[in-house]
């Protein structure tokens, strides 16, 4: 496995990370304790040293899993977590969001909370948690300065969503020099990721992408099929039937990239997708979810497969420019925006609700 910097922060990463929402919540299935543990082990064992997990993931559950799991390996990997809402004295109401609070003092209660949770006396990577721009103030910026200075944390990113989009907090994260971006980015959603690329060359930034949902809720890694019925718990049951008819079609325009055309070997399409994020040099970890370990054996293994051509692709570019030749709603027209849309202005796209 080849590992990334974040930016320029000297914080190193695996090429493939564990998003580690998938181990302290139901949301993508039942696990044990145990079986939890057992994949964040197999991840390790597969050359995985990036960990993304989150607070608010299963109320503190996920970093308690993560941090037993990894501490005998604590020098070996990267642990990045997630600050920004308030579960602490809000029920969780299904998959609906919880009321955030992105201010300094609950920057550092939240983390100093996180860390007991990890059992750490630092993480490697803080992430301000789908924080709107305007949360984003000095304060903000002076406190999570002032951390990096303390030792609980060597780098700093923003997690943007839960939506797809939220353009405009792309572009301040790279203006104020956030060592990463999270958001959503693959073959089939290449909005916010194409825009924030955009935003790091115009401004010659060091600041790194880290794409989740790479595999599309389950399109590029084929297990959302025709035959596939998502339960009303199936967290990719958000989507709208539109989205998965019209993105069968896709995956056929992709049949290529199984067969690479320069070189021995063969890609599954799951592989294929995340080759395609990384050959773009502003990724520096791509975070599938995992949900066996299975998964982990074959997305993990993407990094061991043949690069991406130049040749293949300019022929994924020329087919997104094409809608892979689909000529049909997929009921996606529309992007999260804070600032009332006006950071999409020049795309393709609504802002939600509109």
């Amino acid at each position: 496995m080849n590992e990334r910097e974040l930016g320029s922060s000297g914080v190193t990463v695996s090429e493939v990370g564990f998003g580690a929402w998938v181990v302290g919540t139901d949301w993508w299935g039942d696990r044990t304790r145990e079986q939890a543990i057992d994949m964040l082990h197999h991840a390790v064992d597969r050359g995985v040293t990036y960990f993304d997990t989150g607070d608010v993931y299963g109320h503190g559950d996920s970093e308690e899993l993560v941090g037993e799991a990894l501490s005998e390996y604590r020098d070996e990997v990267t642990i990045s977590t997630k600050v920004g809402y308030d579960f602490y004295n809000n029920p969780q109401a299904g998959h609906g969001e919880l009321p955030k609070r992105v201010d300094s003092e609950w920057i550092e209660t939240a983390l100093d909370r996180s860390l007991d949770r990890l059992d750490m006396e630092y993480v490697d990577h803080l992430m301000l948690h789908n924080a709107n721009t305007g949360e984003v103030d000095a304060d903000v910026l002076e406190t999570l300065d002032a951390l990096q200075e303390s030792g609980r944390v060597d780098s700093v990113g923003w997690a943007l969503g839960p939506s797809i989009g939220w353009l405009a907090e792309a572009e301040r994260a790279v203006e104020e020099g956030f060592d990463a971006v999270q958001l959503v980015f693959n073959v089939f959603e290449q909005t916010p990721g194409r825009h924030t690329i955009e935003a790091i060359r115009d401004l010659d930034a060091d600041t790194s992408v880290i794409p989740r949902v790479p595999h599309s809720s389950g399109l590029l890694n084929e297990q959302v099929t025709p035959e596939t019925e998502l339960g009303e718990g199936d967290h990719r049951a958000h989507r709208p039937d539109e989205w998965y008819e019209a993105g069968w079609e896709k995956v056929e325009a992709l049949r290529f990239l199984e067969d690479p055309d320069h070189a021995e070997g063969t890609r599954t399409m799951g592989q294929a997708s995340i080759q395609w994020l990384l050959a773009h040099d502003e990724v520096a970890t791509v975070t599938p979810t995992f949900r066996t370990t299975d998964d982990v054996d074959e997305w993990a293994g993407a990094a061991e497969t043949p690069a991406l051509s130049d040749a293949e692709f300019e022929r994924v570019e020329e087919l997104y420019r094409d809608n892979f030749g689909i000529d049909r709603d997929d009921g996606m027209d529309a992007l999260r925006s804070s600032v009332g849309g006006s950071d999409l202005e020049g795309v393709d796209k609504q802002a939600a609700g509109d």
